[in-house]
């Protein structure tokens, strides 16, 4: 115990006070735990349809050059990025996913001394890459379950260097309207980067009313992040990317680890990025979901936050860690948001309608019972 002590006393004050982020039970994981089968896994936000032909077909023809590493620069990818935003290749970086892409950040412009500001209820990453590199964390009171812009801005001083916003907002699903979210982003100081996290752009109804990547043109203290684990079904290969200016570009690749993605994650998000028709059955899906599952919310009289992801948070008036367990019982594994400052809210992400008939029907019995 001795020697286990005085290994965690060589740690870093910020990463040995860290609490390691804890993602969604894996179905195996439930398996070995409780013995069934038949699971519904609704936890993860991830894509219920699972990976569309043409990333398939991608895969499948990369795997006899497995014995090469990859292409460190995603050249293709980035090319298609570029054609498809009307971008300079140089404003695009990759990463593991845009998990990744928020620690090369963090990395790059957080210090001790410095600041990072995010909202209440945000994405648990943000915390974590901020204390991991010493830099002080800023929680900003929710406005609404969302983002308070007038009070972030309020707080910002000299030591403000990275400000997070997810829009959509996770675990939340709120977004932000864009005319209050540009004029944030332009009343910001040059010593303050904006990193604007939109994993769940694409299922926003009214995507061309988002014209985030048109404010790169004036705004070069600006940090789009996006990723392929969500609407484009990719979470199991870990791929996202950045959009910024040539200069944050260059910055984060300089901390960034030499061929970070691996050449399956490159060519299926190529195709991904192309098939057009798989990302509007996604969204159609997710679209038809969220309104099966908030009918069954009003069915059951519980209230929810209104979500433009493909999730939604349902407020059980009640602690919800008993109501997560028992539907663990049932075979249906959601997601407790506690760690979030929500211990009433359970977040249900979006599935295919037979999984989110079961879950209701699980739900239905459980509030019930517990």
């Amino acid at each position: 115990m001795g020697l286990n002590h005085t290994i965690y006393n060589l740690a870093v004050d910020g990463v040995r006070q860290l609490v390691p982020y804890v993602p969604g039970k894996p179905i195996e994981e439930l398996e070995r735990e409780l013995g069934i089968a038949n699971i519904i896994k609704l936890a993860s936000n991830e894509n219920p349809l699972g990976p569309g032909k043409r990333a398939l077909a991608a895969i499948n023809a990369a795997l006899p050059k497995l014995t090469l590493y990859p292409d460190g620069n995603g050249f293709n990818l980035k090319f298609a990025l570029a054609k498809k935003y009307a971008l300079d290749m140089a404003q695009i970086t990759l990463g593991n996913g845009s998990n990744e892409l928020l620690e090369l950040v963090a990395r790059a412009f957080l210090k001790p001394g410095l600041e990072a500001m995010f909202s209440e209820h945000a994405f648990a990453v943000y915390p974590i890459v901020t204390q991991a590199v010493g830099a002080t964390a800023i929680v900003v009171p929710a406005l609404h379950y969302g983002n308070n812009l007038d009070a972030m801005l309020s707080r910002i001083n000299d030591k403000t260097r990275i400000i997070f916003i997810a829009n959509p907002n996770n675990p939340t699903g709120t977004l932000l309207k864009q005319s209050e979210l540009q004029r944030f982003i332009n009343a910001l100081p040059n010593h303050c980067i904006c990193v604007l996290d939109e994993a769940y752009f694409e299922y926003v109804i009214d995507r061309e009313g988002i014209n985030s990547i048109d404010w790169l043109k004036t705004n070069p203290n600006l940090i789009i992040t996006r990723t392929f684990s969500k609407a484009y079904g990719l979470a199991g290969l870990r791929i996202g990317y950045s959009l910024s200016s040539p200069e944050i570009a260059d910055i984060l690749n300089r901390v960034r680890q030499p061929f970070n993605n691996n050449a399956l994650a490159l060519a299926a998000a190529e195709a991904a990025l192309a098939d057009e028709a798989y990302l509007q059955e996604t969204v159609a899906v997710n679209s038809r979901g969220m309104v099966d599952l908030t009918d069954g919310f009003k069915k059951l009289g519980l209230e929810w936050i209104p979500s433009a992801g493909n999730f939604v948070s349902v407020d059980l008036k009640r602690p919800a860690q008993p109501v997560y367990e028992a539907l663990l019982h049932l075979g249906v594994i959601v997601r407790p948001v506690a760690n979030y400052g929500m211990p009433n809210h359970l977040r249900i992400s979006i599935g295919t309608q037979a999984e989110n008939m079961s879950f209701l029907k699980a739900l239905q019995e459980v509030v019930k019972n517990v």
